[in-house]
């Protein structure tokens, strides 16, 4: 059976790698992001292993744009049944005495609202198929992080509220979510920070593979066990 994941946020770092990983395992990708030119990249490299995969490029926030890709992936392929919502948003600027409360609003809207409004769109085809999703949160969503940053740690601890609502209401359906709490992982999300890592601090973290394999042992764990919540972290702190 063909089984269709889509992924946002799918042009680089985690998201990317969990497509690379999902495919590899045999699922049909559906790539999602703003960067049309990074997504058509690896579709071509899952396609030349063997895959398949399409790029609906898109701004996460966009409720129309989302809507209309739900359709564009359903008319496609006629399913959906699982998403991996890896696409985030954070500022350099995080305190309450220099951040800026538009680029407060920005975060939440992508890391927070835009996770609902996929969900939403898609939760018609995940209760048919008994659906699998996978929210791309953040280590700051699972255990206070001061240096996270009002918004971004406001929002991330938000979607283990989220992913809760969605088991305890959708369980019947036998819709199941994941709560995904990565520490630190070496991609260019890293450059959204006060301070920049160095390539030392880098080489501690995890990588965008170590999370795509966690998310490939929670899209291939059977249908009757559900995974509220893992936290990933590096060994040694970065």
């Amino acid at each position: 059976m063909q089984r269709v994941l889509w992924i946002t946020g799918a042009g680089s770092g985690m998201g990317r790698a969990s497509a690379l990983a999902a495919a590899e395992a045999g699922w049909t990708v559906v790539l999602s992001g703003r960067r049309a030119d990074a997504l058509r990249d690896t579709v071509s490299e899952i396609e030349a292993a063997g895959g398949t995969a399409l790029a609906l490029p898109l701004d996460v926030r966009d409720g129309a744009a989302v809507a209309a890709a739900r359709a564009a992936v359903v008319d496609r392929f006629g399913r959906i049944d699982g998403l991996v919502l890896a696409a985030g948003l954070n500022s350099p600027r995080r305190r309450w005495d220099d951040q800026e409360i538009g680029v407060f609003h920005d975060v939440v809207a992508t890391n927070l609202g835009a996770v609902a409004g996929v969900v939403d769109a898609a939760l018609p085809d995940l209760r048919a198929a008994g659906g699998v999703v996978v929210v791309v949160s953040s280590y700051a969503g699972w255990s206070f992080s001061p240096n996270a940053g009002v918004a971004y740690s406001a929002s991330k601890t938000a979607l283990g509220s989220l992913v809760r609502t969605l088991n305890a209401q959708e369980a019947a359906s036998g819709v199941r979510a994941t709560h995904l709490c990565p520490g630190d992982v070496a991609t260019d999300f890293l450059d959204q920070r006060p301070n920049v890592p160095d390539a030392a601090a880098r080489a501690r973290m995890l990588t965008p593979e170590d999370i795509a394999r966690t998310v490939r042992f929670v899209l291939d764990s059977p249908a009757h066990v559900r995974i509220d919540e893992l936290v990933v972290s590096p060994v040694v702190p970065a």
